[in-house]
């Protein structure tokens, strides 16, 4: 078999999880051109989801995309309450949970988080402004810890976003789940 008839004979076998992937890449794209996950890729990536499960595996299936869905939304919600993160980016999970289930879903939001915290280094020592982004960070810690309600803090990150150095977050959920789906062989 050529390389190219093994490409094809993987990817007709793991196409839901090249769909995923090509997903990402336009929402991680989009993502870091406008600061913004829309609508029209994420809605679509659920429901496309919870029918995919459906047809391909009944009942189970969609139980199982549900649970990755709420999974999605759960891990990447809280950061949203309060301010800190964009309704699409916890979509966008939410999309990955609706096609792969709960359990890929967390580990894609721990391969997130990991790239998305070297990705928040690499622009804050890109910037030269460590010292100023330090002190930020405590800020917000102990305005986490002391405050701790999430309307305040949602209040206190939109006054505070136009001088912050924002990083899209799509585009960790994208490097970090296709990151993921290579490691654990669901790519080829």
């Amino acid at each position: 078999m050529t390389l190219a008839e093994q490409f094809a004979a993987d990817f007709t076998e793991h196409w839901p999880i090249w769909l995923v992937t090509i997903t990402l890449v336009v929402a991680a794209w989009i993502d870091g051109v406008k600061l913004k996950v829309p609508n029209w890729l994420t809605f679509p990536m659920i429901i496309s989801g919870w029918v995919y499960s459906g047809l391909f595996f009944g009942w189970e299936g969609i139980g199982w995309s549900l649970v990755g869905t709420l999974v999605g939304l759960a891990l990447l919600l809280p950061a949203y309450a309060i301010g800190g993160m964009g309704a699409g980016d916890v979509k966008l999970l939410a999309g990955v949970g609706a096609w792969t289930g709960g359990t890929v879903t967390f580990y894609a939001f721990c391969a997130s988080a990991i790239v998305g915290a070297v990705l928040a280094v690499l622009m804050v020592l890109w910037s030269g402004r460590w010292r100023h982004h330090w002190s930020q960070l405590q800020v917000i810690a102990g305005e986490i810890v002391t405050i701790r309600d999430p309307e305040a803090l949602s209040a206190i990150a939109a006054e505070r976003k136009p001088r912050m150095m924002l990083l899209p977050y799509g585009i960790p959920i994208a490097l970090g789940t296709i990151g993921y789906f290579a490691w654990a062989g669901m790519l080829l």
